[in-house]
């Protein structure tokens, strides 16, 4: 669970504890959970399904009390225990997971839907600078139905940037998309919400979308938050067992702590235990047998090295192969391969460690 800074923080999400009641049962869903922004900032909350990310989300949009905490946004609470600020007056906005554009309303008239307090040439202009804003400047007259998918998305963004809110909330917003233009589209919603320096959470089951929208990101198991970091720290620095078999590709190969040295020694050779930005806790120094975090980018495919693999399975990904390999030992690691080098299965291969970062973990009993 990560601290609220000392810094003032645009949003702020203090301890928070949300659930149902069931008959005289009260069912906890997000156990003392924080988290704080600062404006213009983008966080996700990243999780499998059930983790509880959804209910912050809709805490924060004032869809949920709280049993325990507060919410505060730009200094003012939102929610706590005693009180929940109806979702009309926090000046939130929200894209829903299936955008819930109305289909009888063209895309201008739905983007401009929240905008009825001003004058039509003030609600024109408005429309007309966010349709620009996402690419669509030329598609105002169309109904949503005429439109891809993507353009959904983008109409269902300009809509909820239209009133200008504090705060904007995205419900896994590129779930209903191909997977090859969910990273595309997020990393241009990113840039536009940069462009208006608009505070955004993101809820996510998908670690390429955080990685591509998110300035920070927090990894979520059973209601709590487990590690709230960067992509690059979540990867490379994850802060426990979880995280690191949550994120990015990688396996646990066993090794054994050389402490004289400061090496752990695994299969593949012998890595320096504690060096440069290499994750070393000092209490697994003791520990005599270890668990070591190697990524498919930690191993490297080399026909001179003596050291040989059997290609066990394989799956390409254009410009690389992703391979199992198994190890002399029977234990099998992963490489990511230029797909040039094209292996058939059960054939052996060489193979190099090249790991800058390690990371060791208790060895499970």
């Amino acid at each position: 669970m990560s601290a609220i800074p000392d810094t003032p923080m645009h949003l702020a999400v203090e301890s928070i504890r949300v659930g149902y009641r069931l008959g005289r049962q009260m069912h906890e869903i997000v156990h003392s959970l924080s988290f704080a922004l600062q404006r213009g900032q983008i966080g996700c909350l990243l999780g499998q399904s059930g983790c509880g990310k959804t209910t912050v989300l809709r805490a924060i949009a004032g869809f949920e009390p709280l049993i325990e905490g507060r919410i505060a946004l730009g200094g003012k609470e939102l929610s706590s225990a005693h009180y929940t600020a109806p979702p009309e007056e926090r000046h939130v906005g929200v894209v829903f997971q299936d955008y819930a554009l109305f289909p009888h309303l063209s895309v201008a008239d739905n983007v401009g839907f929240g905008l009825r307090a001003l004058s039509a040439a003030e609600r024109h202009a408005r429309v007309a600078k966010l349709l620009t804003l996402v690419g669509l400047a030329s598609q105002g007259k169309k109904f949503p139905h005429e439109l891809s998918g993507g353009q959904q998305q983008r109409v269902a963004l300009a809509r909820a940037l239209a009133p200008q809110p504090d705060l904007l909330l995205m419900d896994e917003p590129f779930s209903n998309l191909d997977v090859d233009l969910r990273e595309r589209l997020a990393t241009e919603v990113r840039d536009i919400l940069k462009e208006v320096d608009t505070t955004a959470v993101l809820v996510t089951h998908d670690q390429h979308e955080a990685f591509a929208i998110a300035d920070q990101i927090g990894v979520m198991q059973n209601g709590v938050i487990v590690q709230w970091d960067s992509a690059y720290n979540l990867y490379h620095r994850p802060g426990n067992r979880f995280v690191a078999d949550f994120i990015g590709l990688g396996v646990f190969a066993p090794g054994t702590i050389d402490q004289p040295n400061q090496n752990v020694n695994i299969e593949l050779g012998t890595l320096p235990l504690c060096q440069g930005l290499d994750i070393c806790d000092p209490a697994q120094g003791n520990a005599q047998q270890v668990d070591v975090l190697l990524r498919a980018d930690d191993v490297v495919h080399d026909d001179t090295s003596p050291l040989q693999a059997e290609v066990v399975r394989k799956a390409f990904r254009g410009a690389d192969f992703l391979y199992t390999l198994k190890l002399p030992s029977g234990q099998q690691v992963l490489a990511l391969v230029p797909s040039h080098h094209d292996h058939a299965l059960g054939e052996r291969i060489g193979i190099k460690l090249e790991a800058d970062h390690v990371v060791t973990f208790p060895k499970l009993s």
